[in-house]
């Protein structure tokens, strides 16, 4: 019986041009070879299983062929390359720091670089997990790193760059090797599949591909697990099962659920998957990364971002047309939430269904709820768009001829005294509303509507009316009702009323929000349409608003000095 090598070092390349997703640093280092221009000291760095190690074992067996081809490709047939192949070579030596990484360990070392190569001109040392080397050990590694023997050649591997050195760092020619596309290793699996006369699906490719997350070596290594688990034909089902990963057509299902706001289906197809053993956390990460993958298909230019194989994307493809970009957005932030929140939720289930039922709103018409649980709504509505014409239409006559009435159904009617928010936000309120506004803060807009009255009234009856309506608005506006009961009217001439202020922004609250009520509610009450309510701010007496402890504190202590005395007594602090 043969013995059993795994794929991934029976497929592990020989060569530069066989190596999978890091064409930059290949063709750098073939550079190097061509040109002859070697460095004594390489740091490899990136995640596991992208090729670090291989990459440092092809440059040391091609600077010691005796025949390369093309000068940057060994010939496999020299006594150097031979000798690599049946790994009996002293000219390249593995070390793993990981287990060697004391200073008596890198003392021998360096003894051992003395020696010059028996065969081939370079001695390569690769150095794997070179961050676990002791900073004692590291230091005596220094001097020898800078300059060493001119047949000895350093190349150091880590997966944790930030964990070296920098007097380390300094000394190397530093590569980046990045992970692998998912494209990239769908294609080298489909060749290995090939190789091992092994049938399997592109979309089972894709997923062992995805599970890899962007190692080479994890992609093989779960594509023997199948292998062993089915034999030479591998079903998409057990793949799915084996490595417990969830179809994508669920995910496809639950957005369609989505589109069409159907929440019973996508609560229905969330206890499925559940019912499979699928943890709701990870049932959530898998649903923020299929909304990210239909955005990335939305647009041509993000296309590129798509990290997954061709067969499914042309799903993707069809999904994205029925999905708006607002949806995709507002899908994105809805299961970020519920990422950042599972974890503390104490009924995890709900917190996934909320999140459903929230996904499903976001298609759904913003009056189709209530409308549906409220059929009054639906006359209010009739009501309201009936008013809204019949305001537009009085609008455009009166722009036409604004010192003119517009009677309507045997009543004057008058054009509203109050800019509307969308003018406000555009910009475009007109001057006959400025002017309107202008008469509103002065109390005037019924005055038109009956015939004038002045009656004289006296302080208490003001004060009694002014009580009068702050209770009214006391449960709609309960700021402004103890806003007015807190401020106390002056009864000027000419029946002006003086109001003043703490400070600007309860002044502007005050003029937006009431101001014109209260003067329509006075002068309707005390008979009197002459009243005039003009609101100020004084300065000497303007209050400073107490937003930190600090403040309050100080506040208190200039009114009460024995605070002072308390605190110090008792080493009290602000909090």
């Amino acid at each position: 019986m043969d013995n059993f090598i795994v794929s991934a070092r029976k497929y592990r390349p020989v060569n530069f041009d066989s190596v999978v997703g890091q064409a930059s640093t290949t063709n750098t280092l073939k550079n190097a070879i061509r040109s002859k221009q070697i460095a004594h000291a390489y740091l490899f760095c990136g995640p596991r299983g992208i090729g670090k190690t291989t990459c440092a074992r092809i440059f040391a067996k091609t600077i010691n062929c005796q025949n390369p081809v093309d000068k940057t490709k060994a010939c496999n047939e020299c006594e150097s390359c031979k000798s690599f192949n049946e790994s009996r070579s002293y000219n390249i030596h593995e070390l793993d720091a990981a287990s060697n990484n004391s200073v008596d360990d890198i003392r021998s070392l360096i003894e051992q670089v003395r020696i010059p190569p028996q065969v081939g001109k370079y001695s390569t040392y690769i150095i794997d997990e070179v961050h676990m080397l002791s900073a004692s050990a590291f230091n005596a590694f220094l001097k020898t790193l800078e300059e060493p023997p001119a047949h000895a050649i350093f190349i150091l591997a880590t997966t944790e760059k930030h964990k070296i050195l920098p007097t380390i760092l300094s000394r190397c020619q530093i590569f980046d090797f990045n992970r692998i596309k998912t494209e990239d290793i769908v294609k080298h699996l489909s060749y290995v599949a090939k190789e091992e006369k092994v049938n399997i699906k592109p979309e089972s490719l894709n997923i062992i591909a995805r599970k890899a997350d962007g190692a080479m070596r994890d992609a093989l290594s779960i594509f023997d697990q199948m292998v062993s688990f089915s034999g030479k034909d591998i079903e998409h089902k057990t793949v799915l099962e084996n490595l417990n990963v969830l179809d994508y057509d669920y995910y496809f299902k639950l957005t369609q659920t989505f589109i069409q706001h159907n929440i019973p289906s996508s609560l229905m197809i969330f206890n499925e998957i559940l019912n499979k053993g699928f943890d709701g956390h990870n049932f959530i990460n898998g649903l923020s990364n299929h909304f990210r993958d239909l955005l990335v298909c939305k647009d041509e230019v993000t296309l590129p971002l798509f990290d997954m194989g061709a067969s499914v994307r042309d799903q993707y493809l069809e999904q994205t047309r029925n999905c708006p970009v607002e949806f995709l957005y507002n899908a994105l932030d809805i299961c970020s939430s519920a990422d950042i929140n599972y974890k503390s939720s104490k009924n995890q289930r709900l917190h996934v269904e909320l999140t459903l039922i929230k996904l499903c709103m976001l298609t759904m018409p913003d009056n189709e709820t209530s409308e549906k649980k409220n059929p009054e709504k639906e006359e209010l509505k009739k009501e309201s768009t009936i008013q809204h014409k019949e305001r537009t239409e009085q609008e455009k006559t009166e722009l036409q001829s604004p010192s003119q009435e517009v009677v309507r159904n045997g009543k004057p009617k008058y054009k509203s005294s109050t800019p509307s928010i969308g003018g406000l936000i555009n910009g475009k309120v007109s001057s006959t509303a400025k002017q309107k506004e202008a008469e509103q803060n002065q109390g005037s807009v019924d005055s038109e509507k009956r015939e004038n009255q002045n009656e004289d009234f006296s302080m208490k009856e003001l004060m009694e009316k002014w009580i009068q309506f702050a209770e009214k608005i006391r449960k709609d506006k309960p700021r402004m009702a103890i806003t007015l009961k807190a401020r106390e009217p002056v009864l000027k001439e000419d029946f002006v009323i003086d109001v003043e202020m703490s400070n600007s922004a309860q002044h502007d609250d005050f003029k937006l929000m009431i101001k014109a009520d209260l003067a329509n509610h006075l002068k309707k009450e005390l008979k009197n349409d002459n009243i005039k309510i003009v609101t100020f701010v004084s300065e000497t007496k303007q209050e400073k608003a107490l937003y930190t402890d600090e403040d309050k504190y100080k506040y208190l202590s200039e009114k009460n000095p024995n605070i002072n005395k308390l605190k110090q007594k008792f080493n009290l602090d602000f909090t």
